[in-house]
């Protein structure tokens, strides 16, 4: 439990992502109130960022992680899949789900699923991991069943019955380096897969946060970035019907 909250933390990607979404977040209409959901929420860091902006309530399918969650003392987790959500209809008027449905067999299900608790207006946050050519080990080890382009996840998102309201890339900035080792994992193997998230001395997170920080400057003015490791979606719920 300890090295899970000691990653989600201090872990320069974490940290990163969470100044993208902050940034994100900021230029949204969220109303006063706001009843918010962390689709798939990990360890439960997120839902701290997101009490800022309402009440917060998480799912997560893995008990041990749920665990974490739950001991941050922020709002309600529970267990479960996001392809079966224990709330009823209209219950969020904001979702974020990042980095999980490459994790889910059929993104259009978990998809409907989100918007059918999802109030009319409410946006939905996502952010999924970018281009299968850099499909690599990485991704067999998280378990992913795919890597999106923006037509994809367009397809996908409109497809369940939601509007695209803004998409970007983000992790740009490092985006060349990590593509060259993605591609020659895939050219010579590792005998033994590595993680990327293994938690390294502060001064190299510190380092490797900055990039990071510069694109949620940027994503702050409204830019759009044309290329990263991953991919950003700022969907919204329209009137049902």
């Amino acid at each position: 439990m300890q090295t899970m909250l000691e990653v989600d933390e201090h872990h320069w990607w974490y940290r990163g992502r969470r100044r993208v979404i902050r940034a994100e977040l900021e230029r949204l209409p969220i109303p006063a109130g706001a009843q918010i959901l962390d689709a798939g929420c990990g360890s439960g860091r997120t839902l701290q960022e997101l009490a800022a902006y309402g009440t917060v309530h998480g799912i997560e399918l893995d008990p041990a992680a749920a665990a974490v969650a739950r001991s941050r003392g922020q709002g309600e987790v529970r267990e479960g899949r996001l392809e079966e959500l224990p709330w009823p209809e209209d219950s969020f008027d904001l979702i974020t789900c990042l980095d999980v449905i490459e994790h889910t067999p059929d993104d259009r299900v978990t998809l409907r699923e989100l918007r059918r608790v999802a109030r009319t207006g409410a946006h939905l946050l996502v952010t999924v991991p970018a281009y299968q050519a850099l499909w690599s080990q990485h991704d067999e080890a998280n378990h992913h069943f795919r890597r999106y382009n923006r037509r994809m996840l367009r397809a996908a998102a409109t497809e369940s019955g939601w509007r695209v309201q803004r998409m970007t890339s983000f992790n740009s900035l490092l985006f060349p380096a990590a593509a060259g080792v993605r591609l020659l994992q895939r050219i010579r193997p590792p005998a033994e897969y590595r993680p990327d998230l293994t938690l390294g001395p502060p001064w190299l997170n510190s380092v490797l946060e900055q990039p990071l920080a510069i694109e949620a400057a940027l994503l702050a003015r409204g830019r759009r970035l044309p290329a990263g490791l991953s991919l950003l979606a700022v969907l919204v719920n329209p009137e049902r019907g």
